[in-house]
């Protein structure tokens, strides 16, 4: 079925990595997903463009994917064709107050680059789990900030193959989402624009906020971070906790009773445990507070 397509990504200058019945718990950072037909790593921008081109003319149905730290794949996996654009800091490039940086940059390492050049305006999301490219599609943030406070501009591939670069005011950012969803946009990479600091005070503040995550989240389980998305004028967590559902749990999935707002792998939790108690803890809250909780974590596959 997929043979001829997996000819024409393995051609591509410079061999991107092409497997076949790949077990997506090993991409997630839930730890959880059924194989898909093929999974494709790109080794650099270059090939990222060629093999994104080849995908969208397949006909297959596709998803692109940076570290999976914001998935649940279904336990019966992906019918279809995963890219996944992630690499590390060699993607990063600083110029003045300005950082350029691939997709597949993780954020942990565009943050230790700002550190290291003194710029500061990105603290927030050294300690986000997630590629660069992954948290402009989702405007990610934290402690108070969020990429539409730092992203200048995006290179994005477009839906017909064509490489365009949208404006901070063109990626249309809001509460966790962008344009880029909506139009079906990859991102390619990005413009941070940042300011001058001091690298003390930004070293000091990375390490602070990293320790209220140790605190205060259940970082020695796999999870894909906040489960919901935070509901206007409430907070997800408390809403949950009220609802009595601390430590609820179906199977191995469980409500986090470090932090409510988190659902957690305890062990070998499916993605039907998770997706059940994801149900189960929403008609919780609603029936608690009449608040509708949204899913933050994408679903990927047939639930």
């Amino acid at each position: 079925m997929y043979q001829n397509i997996i000819r024409e990504l393995e051609a591509v200058p410079g061999g991107p990595e092409v497997l076949t019945d790949e077990p997506m718990s090993r991409h997630t950072t839930f730890r959880i997903g059924g194989n898909a037909d093929v999974f494709v790593t790109p080794r650099n921008i270059m090939q990222t463009v060629e093999v994104l081109r080849i995908v969208q003319k397949s006909g297959f149905h596709f998803f692109v994917i940076g570290n999976g730290s914001n998935l649940l794949v279904s336990d019966s996996g992906y019918r279809g064709i995963v890219v996944r654009i992630f690499r590390g800091p060699g993607d990063i490039r600083v110029d003045g107050e300005r950082i350029e940086a691939e997709a597949g940059a993780s954020l942990s390492a565009v943050a230790a680059e700002a550190r290291e050049s003194s710029l500061t305006g990105f603290e927030f999301a050294s300690g986000i789990p997630g590629t660069l490219g992954g948290a402009i599609v989702m405007n990610a943030g934290a402690y108070g900030g969020e990429m539409k406070d730092v992203v200048k501009s995006a290179k994005v591939l477009t839906r017909e193959g064509e490489v365009i670069s949208l404006t901070a005011d063109e990626l249309a950012f809001g509460y966790r989402t962008s344009i880029i969803p909506k139009e079906d946009y990859v991102v390619l990479s990005a413009e941070i624009l940042l300011k001058k600091g001091d690298q003390d005070s930004i070293r000091a503040k990375m390490k602070e906020l990293q320790e209220r995550r140790i605190t205060k989240q259940p970082l020695e389980y796999p999870s894909a971070g906040s489960t919901f998305k935070r509901p206007e004028g409430y907070f997800a967590g408390k809403l949950i906790d009220d609802a009595g559902l601390r430590g609820f749990r179906v199977g191995d999935a469980m409500v986090s009773d470090k932090h409510c707002g988190f659902v957690i792998n305890t062990g070998k939790a499916s993605a039907s445990d998770v997706r059940l108690l994801m149900r189960k803890v929403s008609d919780k809250v609603y029936e608690n507070s009449g608040v509708h909780l949204e899913p933050e974590v994408r679903l990927l596959g047939d639930f």
